[in-house]
This record gives structure tokens, C-alpha cells and sequence, in this order.
């Protein structure tokens, strides 16, 4: 009988801990803030702001909000992580992706200082991860991370399969899985007999943007399975890269979706915030 893991459960426990150390900060007078950058209204996005803002409250950490109109020019918005990078008072800039077309992501990203990118998008923050030195880390991959771990599964000398090559969660995740000792293999849309290598996997971590591609035919008896996928299906319900119907039976453990992944990424956002690098 396979186990569901419970990512809400395990991100409030994380946002616990959290709140926790934050008093104690408090105590000794050091408060983390957390600057929050979003330009226009995209609605997937205002949500995501707005959660980001209820967990700062919760896990005490304090939250400027730049809520900028959807026309605001680049040069403006790189002067003001200018001005955040040098505010003493600010320990971190997080600048809510996506960004209208006339700005240039990469630019706005590279100019946020790497001490201060609690998104763990910086490619210095990403080197560091690569050669196993201290850095900001991306987010969800962090949050899948801690989900294995605190389910008491075993990460060392297990076969690990990352299916995906996202900058922001296939390759920071193939990198964390490594330095847990997994051995790891990425694959990704020009992979070659994929069914058999994702079969392979002790833990298959679903990150390929496809709604429920991943079916029972990928996936070996017994195998964890993380489903890093969110989308909306026919039925506007909300659904993963993982069929988790036919798969489940199959699995030892599986994260659903919604209530898997999702809540990590902001419990491991405020993990950042508080404990720094």
C-alpha cells in the first residue's frame, strides 16, 4: 500500500521551526526582511505574492511589497534592486517572475545581488551549488529535498531519476540529489528509450511540464515518486506531470497534486529568508 506525502503538513512543520528561530532573532535584535517585486497583475502571480506575504507574517519575518503597474520600463525597475541591494535592512530580493515581454528576465535576475537571492536563481548561487559551496538554493528543488527526508526515505545510493532540465528545477535538482549521495540521471524531451530509464528509478522526480504524462508504464513497483508538475486540466481542476491515478498503486510513496510540492517551495522560500547563507 503506497503512502501519500503530505506537503502541507510537512511545510507548516518547516514554517513552525521557523517561526521559532525568528522570535529568537527577534530577541537578539536581528529582523529579516524580505523585499517582494512584482510588475503588473498577472493573477497566477498575484496569488503566489500574496501567499509569500502570509507566510512572512506567520514565520515573522518582515515583507516590503513593490507592487509596480504592467508598463513600468526596465531602467526602472533595475534602480530599484539597485536601491534594495544596498539597504542594509533588506536581507532579501525576490523579484516574481513571470515579467511583462519588454523586460528583459535575465537582466532583472543578474542584477540582484547573489547575498540577496533567496530565489536561488543567481548563477553564482547556482556555481555554488555545483561545486557544493554555500549559496541561496532554488526553491523547490530545497522544498523536494526535505520532503524525501522528513518521510524518512533514504536519498544515499539510490537510483534517482529527474525527469526535466528546467534551470529552476531539473538541474538544481539533479544537483541536490547528488550531493545526498543518490546516483542521478536527467532526462529530458530528446532522451532516448525513456520508459526504460525512468523504470529504473527508485525515486522518479516528475518535473516536465506535461499535464499527467507520467503513467503507470514509467514507473517501477515499489518506487518513490515527486511530482513537481502543476496545470489545470479539462475539468479546470488543478493536476501534475504524474497520472496519479494509474501510478499510485504502483509507488511506496507519492506526492500529490495540489498538496505535494507547492507548499514547499514557500516554506523553503522563508527557510532562506531566516536562515540566510
Amino acid at each position: 500500500m503506497y503512502q501519500v506525502i503530505d506537503g502541507k503538513k510537512i511545510s507548516q512543520e518547516i514554517k513552525d521551526e521557523l517561526r521559532e528561530k525568528a522570535a529568537r532573532m527577534r530577541e537578539q535584535g536581528i529582523e529579516r526582511t524580505l523585499a517582494v517585486v512584482q510588475v503588473g497583475a498577472d493573477p497566477a502571480s498575484s496569488v503566489y505574492v500574496r501567499n509569500k506575504k502570509k507566510a512572512c507574517e506567520y514565520v515573522g519575518v518582515r515583507s516590503l511589497s513593490y507592487e509596480l503597474p504592467e508598463e513600468t520600463g526596465e531602467e526602472k525597475l533595475l534602480g530599484i534592486i539597485r536601491e534594495l541591494n544596498e539597504r542594509e535592512d533588506v536581507n532579501g530580493i525576490l523579484v516574481q517572475l513571470p515579467l511583462p515581454s519588454h523586460i528583459n528576465e535575465e537582466r532583472v535576475l543578474l542584477a540582484i545581488s547573489p547575498e540577496k537571492d533567496v530565489d536561488g536563481f543567481h548563477p553564482v548561487n547556482v556555481g555554488n551549488l555545483s561545486i557544493g559551496r554555500p549559496g541561496y538554493v532554488s526553491c523547490t528543488p530545497a522544498g523536494v529535498i526535505q520532503l524525501l527526508k522528513r518521510s524518512g526515505i533514504s536519498i544515499q545510493g539510490k537510483e534517482c531519476v529527474v525527469l526535466g532540465r528546467s534551470n529552476i528545477v531539473g538541474k538544481p535538482m539533479a544537483m541536490l540529489l547528488l550531493r545526498e549521495n543518490g546516483t542521478v540521471t536527467v532526462c529530458h524531451s530528446r532522451t532516448e528509450n525513456l520508459r526504460e530509464i525512468t523504470r529504473r528509478a527508485d525515486i522518479l522526480v516528475a518535473a516536465v511540464g506535461k499535464p499527467r504524462m507520467v503513467d503507470e508504464t514509467y514507473v517501477k513497483d515499489g518506487a518513490v515518486v515527486i511530482d513537481v508538475g502543476i496545470h489545470r486540466n479539462e475539468d479546470n481542476k488543478l493536476c501534475g506531470d504524474v497520472d496519479f491515478e494509474s501510478v499510485a498503486p504502483k509507488t511506496s510513496y507519492i506526492t500529490p497534486v495540489p498538496g505535494g510540492v507547492g507548499p514547499m517551495t514557500i516554506a523553503m522560500l522563508m527557510a532562506n529568508c531566516v536562515e540566510g547563507i
